[in-house]
């Protein structure tokens, strides 16, 4: 069961949403999140990027910044930038991209439920940035941004959610940067809350989606607090961290594609020849050519599209991660032919992101920059949850889900 509840948020008055609300800690880095914040004191940069505050070059692990975020929390409240609603509540959170909406529901979810594995997790996390979110979650008592989850489609809570979706809602605006459109409604009723708790308690897991570093931060911050606490108040906030729960079938998960500096020993056409030992290579021309299917790669070489399919037997059909495209390409091509075995350290290669689209895979080969790019079929939701059920593993760069949430809506404070 997925134990869930309420909690009293922390938000901006409506007419102030626009100023405070931002994109994710972790999607720019300090000179974009100084540039965006330039001349607005309420952005909560102020907040999840701190260094902003100091010099140009200022380390943003240095302990100052951490203080620095503590302290413009409390100026916001002070300001009344931020203002905590009068009682416990659920909140609806809608984001539309292309024409597509999907609706979270934000709760507090459970910090033994993540411990127990009830949230089941398909990345590997790494210790520092972990740490690095403790700090900031520790320094500010609070999460300030929420994680990410998806849960298994429920027909009463769709209810609920078309019930709110069709009222006023609170906040409704056009962020800048990403120009997708993002809603909020407050959830307040006592019988809605209480239905919410109760179909939560019936589903088995819940499912990190995006967001694995601020989870195990949230997280292991609040067992820090109880077993401070003598575990005595299992009620206490910290015993529970902010999360947007989607529906997996309305998620979006975007193309994480590849690009590689050289083709290690090989010219183009030893190259191609090469993969013809495991897939069927065609040549689709000079138009950007979109993986159709799973299984089938787009490569760009030499100002050429080619098809690449992989031919049968080339993977394990009953492994939940080898039957994955990623798998599938960097066993078959980055590690076989390039040598590029660790993705997230190797220099050879990077990755783009789907919302930029084929063209800018095309973009960095024509400019010299990289020789060769590989495009993938999009990994699906079902896939996510099927290997965190085996409990596997993703391989690195495997998702890219858009579009991000947007901070600042609400925080939930630990105490």
């Amino acid at each position: 069961m997925a134990l869930v509840r309420p909690f009293k948020g922390i938000r901006p008055p409506k007419d102030l949403v626009e100023k405070v609300e931002c994109r994710p800690y972790d999607v720019l880095n300090s000179e974009e999140a100084r540039k965006e914040a330039d001349g607005n004191e309420m952005s909560l940069y102020h907040i999840i990027r701190p260094e902003i505050d100091f010099p140009e070059g200022t380390d943003e692990h240095d302990p100052r910044v951490y203080e620095k975020a503590a302290e413009n929390f409390a100026r916001f409240q002070a300001n009344g930038w931020l203002l905590e609603d009068e009682k416990p509540m659920y909140y609806l959170y809608a984001q539309t991209m292309n024409g597509r909406t999907q609706h979270g529901i934000v709760l507090g979810a459970s910090v033994n439920d993540y411990l127990s594995g009830a949230i089941k997790k398909h990345e590997l996390t790494r210790q520092d940035k972990e740490e690095d979110r403790m700090k900031h979650v520790r320094v500010t008592d609070a999460n300030i941004e929420p994680v990410f989850l998806a849960y298994p489609d429920n027909d009463v809570l769709a209810g609920i959610i078309g019930k709110y979706a069709a009222q006023e809602p609170v906040y409704d605006f056009i962020a800048p940067i990403d120009g997708f459109r993002h809603r909020f409604w407050l959830i307040g009723d006592g019988e809605d809350i209480a239905t919410i708790t109760k179909e939560f308690a019936a589903i088995p897991s819940l499912y990190i989606a995006d967001g694995h570093h601020r989870t195990a931060a949230a997280a292991l911050v609040g067992q820090e607090k109880a077993r401070e606490d003598g575990n005595a108040h299992p009620e206490a906030e910290y015993n529970f961290f902010m999360a947007v729960c989607f529906p997996a079938s309305e998620l979006t998960i975007l193309d994480y594609n590849r690009v590689v500096k050289d083709l290690g020993r090989y010219t183009p056409t030893d190259f191609l020849t090469a993969l013809e030992e495991d897939f069927e290579v065609t040549c689709m021309g000079r138009e950007v050519y979109k993986p159709q299917q799973p299984h089938e790669f787009s490569l760009y070489l030499e100002e050429c599209w080619y098809r690449l399919r992989t031919l049968p037997g080339r993977f394990d059909g009953n492994d939940p991660v080898g039957v994955l495209d990623v798998s599938i390409s960097s066993n078959l091509i980055l590690k076989k032919l390039l040598g590029i075995v660790d993705l997230r350290r190797d220099k050879r290669i990077d990755f783009v992101g789907g919302l930029r689209g084929l063209g800018e895979l095309k973009r960095r080969c024509d400019s010299g920059e990289m020789k060769m790019a590989l495009a993938l079929y999009p990994v699906s939701m079902r896939q996510i949850m099927d290997i965190a059920d085996s409990g596997e593993i993703m391989p690195p760069k495997a998702t890219w889900f858009e579009p991000k949430l947007r901070s600042g809506l609400v925080i939930h404070k630990l105490s």
